[in-house]
């Protein structure tokens, strides 16, 4: 028996042994595991990346907490949100120098946009000084019952009033799916007058006004030409022009015009229009000639010389063998700075030499060669 416990003893330790070394290292394991799932679940910034939490598969809480966290590192470590300005035409300048001079005048862009229904100046608004080598004193037509019955004692120099305004009625008729072009409906009206105001024994009277409402589309272009050109825009224009006179003395005319523009560089402007007049009845016809006087077609060239100094050239031509029409040069001077940044001063020095048919409706017919000078307002 004691030989028998004797043998036992040993056994009976080596198992005691072996199960405590089975539960140390289990527990060991356990807590080795706790440890990396709590070390990982305390991790912050990107170290604590979701292959990390993959590796807790014998943790499941610890491993949804690694994921919890994880998931809260991402929302935190994502950059904030871009904020993205669109920029609209009414928070733009449209009036900029950045845009060109026909992309401003026809507001051609979504930055030269300046809107609907305001007011822009068409042609310059001047008054003037003139002087010419004669004066229609007693005018007539071709037409039955259109000539004067007196002559009056016009004096050859007088003053010239001119108004010009234009309103935009629409626009994005044909371009509603262009980002950046934008076309264009608008109503032009000019009117000019020749005032005897030197003829005080005339009562100083307004020897002729004209008045021309016209209703223009233009629609944008951006085609490259030879030479630096740029085609801006083409356009088509319904006109009217008449000096609201009764018989003898009434003038008017209707016509259609197609019309287009370039530039080169913001130096150089060239602008070209044709028209046919439409047609009248004979009884009610005031001027049958005056295509083949005052012309069927025209074209206007503008050179701003610098800042201050632009020069301006239009000439006209029947389009005959006849060659009548006429030609015009301009000189405009900028005088002085509003002061307030930003601004435009619109006022100019106007000098001004025309020389053949059409100087005013009264004057369709009768070749005349005028000098006038005086003050404008330009681009206003």
């Amino acid at each position: 028996m004691e030989q028998a416990l004797k043998s036992n003893q040993p056994r009976s330790c080596v198992a005691q042994v072996t199960g405590l070394a089975i539960g140390l290292s289990a527990a060991l394991s356990l807590g080795a595991a706790h440890a990396q799932s709590t070390a990982l679940a305390n991790r912050s910034g990107p170290d604590a990346s979701w292959q990390q939490c993959t590796d807790l598969r014998d943790a499941p809480e610890a491993r949804l907490n690694c994921f919890d966290r994880w998931a809260k590192q991402q929302a935190t470590a994502l950059p904030p949100p871009v904020k993205i300005t669109i920029t609209t035409a009414a928070a733009q300048d449209c009036r900029s120098d950045e845009f060109s001079e026909l992309s401003r005048f026809w507001e051609l862009e979504i930055g030269s946009d300046c809107g609907t229904f305001g007011i822009r100046g068409f042609r310059p608004i001047s008054l003037s000084w003139v002087a010419a080598d004669g004066v229609n004193k007693q005018p007539t037509t071709p037409a039955p019952g259109h000539t004067a019955e007196t002559a009056l004692e016009y004096r050859n120099i007088e003053t010239r009033l001119q108004l010009s305004i234009r309103t935009k009625i629409a626009q994005g008729l044909l371009t509603q799916g262009e980002p950046l072009r934008r076309d264009s409906v608008w109503f032009n009206y000019s009117q000019q007058s020749n005032w005897q105001i030197f003829s005080g024994d005339l009562s100083r009277p307004f020897r002729t006004t004209d008045h021309e409402p016209e209703l223009t589309y233009i629609y944008p272009i951006d085609f490259r030409l030879p030479l630096g050109w740029r085609m801006r825009y083409a356009g088509i224009s319904a006109n009217h022009q008449s000096n609201g006179q009764s018989l003898p003395l009434s003038r008017s005319w209707n016509r259609s015009i197609l019309m287009m523009g370039l530039e080169k560089g913001d130096k150089f402007t060239l602008q070209a229009r044709v028209w046919k007049r439409m047609r009248e009845e004979s009884a009610t016809d005031d001027n049958p000639d005056i295509s083949d006087l005052m012309g069927r077609a025209e074209v206007s060239g503008n050179w701003n010389i610098n800042k201050d100094n632009a020069l301006s050239a239009t000439v006209r031509h029947s389009l005959r063998s006849n060659a009548n029409g006429s030609v015009r040069l301009e000189w405009f001077k900028k005088l002085g700075e509003s002061g307030i940044p930003g601004s435009q001063n619109g006022l100019r020095l106007h000098t001004q030499l025309f020389s053949g048919y059409g100087d005013s409706l009264v004057d369709y017919n009768r070749r005349r060669n005028v000098f006038s000078v005086g003050l404008s307002l330009v681009d206003w």
